[in-house]
């Protein structure tokens, strides 16, 4: 019979497919999101775009470490069930605080972050009292109690609160790259940092399945709010084909290898650095939601320099995570994506159209590479390992 710290961990018999809880956990990243572009939509201005980005690594930092917790641990577990409520209720406190995080709810966002966190190491480091696991909690949660005291700091103290929760964001960002060194107990062994491929894959699909039903849903809800009249439909259009076209880039086909990739690979590389990708390509998706509605509800406005360059970062920040997401699992780059890159920073730069036809040129770029993927058009070169 198995010991009550077995008990906890998940094991080799246990499903990889997520469980329910774990997609009713995704569920609070539904208003993450939807929060997250309208704080966007709301100050257009880069330091608008850099305070939104600083808050949405916050919220993807709790969705990624949560899904590695629900990767190491029997999801069938009472205790492994609570903290994923407890995670579910966390993330959505923080999403409700998004609007005024940086003003007057931020001790909410920061308490929210700091509580799922330090719950989840407490209660998974007295649960492996006297297993061998035990010491990957502590460090785990050592890294987060450092970090909890500046994210509380900026909570309680409006005028440091960017600078102390960028602080804050580079120690947990950076802790599992490092193996969460500690004193007295070093640092995390590859072996204690193995993820299930398959389960890990499935995950990444799920929330960028959440992300892209943020995009249809802001398209449709414009379109709804929209007299309807041509220009409106023809932006809504361009904007669901978009929404389809990414959705193939992402699973052709890096993202239909990932699992595999993961289970042979360095878990504390491609495992991390899968993570800081997709942070990307989620970034991109919520600029292109931004970008949606304002195509949808302006289509014929021109000289809007602030909507032009969201139209554009979108699809443009979405194909840097996907060409470097190739990058880490094939070592390979795709010539075509990088010549897009190229055109959409062109037509940022030099762009002067209403923002129906900024739209064309974004999604007409993402067709292109779309077809040349499928067509196989477009040398590949590989990387080499340094």
């Amino acid at each position: 019979m198995a010991s009550r710290p077995e008990r906890l961990l998940r094991g080799s018999d246990s499903p990889l497919s997520a469980s329910f809880l774990e997609l009713f956990f995704d569920l609070a990243f539904v208003l993450a999101l939807s929060q997250l572009a309208t704080h966007l939509l709301h100050d257009l201005s880069l330091g608008g775009a850099l305070h939104t980005a600083l808050l949405l690594a916050g919220v993807w930092w709790i969705w990624v470490t949560t899904t590695w917790f629900a990767d190491w641990y029997d999801p069938e577990s009472p205790a492994v069930r609570w903290l994923l409520v407890g995670a579910a209720l966390g993330s959505l406190l923080a999403g409700v605080a998004i609007p005024q995080a940086l003003d007057g709810r931020g001790l909410l966002f920061a308490g929210a972050y700091v509580s799922v966190h330090i719950a989840r190491g407490v209660v998974t480091a007295l649960a492996l009292r006297g297993h061998p696991r035990q010491s990957r909690a502590l460090r785990i949660l050592c890294w987060f109690s450092v970090s909890a005291v500046p994210w509380l700091a900026g909570g309680f103290l409006p005028e440091w609160r960017v600078p102390l929760w960028l602080l804050a964001l580079a120690i947990d960002l950076t802790g599992p790259r490092l193996g969460w060194p500690t004193p007295l107990m070093g640092r995390t062994g590859q072996q204690e940092l193995h993820l299930a491929g398959e389960h890990f894959a499935e995950r990444y699909q799920q929330i960028m399945i959440i992300a892209l039903g943020e995009l249809v849903l802001v398209a449709g809800l414009s379109y709804a709010e929209s007299d309807l009249a041509l220009p409106q439909t023809a932006a809504f259009l361009l904007v669901f084909a978009a929404a389809v076209l990414i959705g193939l880039l992402y699973v052709t086909p890096a993202g239909q290898r990932l699992g595999p990739a993961i289970e042979h690979a360095d878990p504390s590389r491609l495992g991390v650095i899968t993570g800081y990708l997709h942070l990307v390509m989620i970034a991109g998706l919520v600029a292109t939601a931004v970008g949606a509605e304002l195509s949808i509800a302006h289509p014929l406005r021109t000289g809007d320099r602030a909507a032009v360059l969201v139209i554009l970062s979108g699809p443009l920040l979405f194909l840097v995570g996907r060409i470097l997401f190739s990058a880490a699992i094939h070592r390979r780059l795709s010539w075509p994506r990088v010549a897009a890159l190229v055109v959409l920073a062109g037509a940022a730069a030099v762009v002067r159209l209403p923002l129906l036809a900024v739209s064309a040129v974004a999604t007409g770029v993402v067709l292109v590479v779309v077809v040349l993927d499928h067509a196989g058009i477009g040398s590949y070169r590989h990387i080499q390992d340094r």
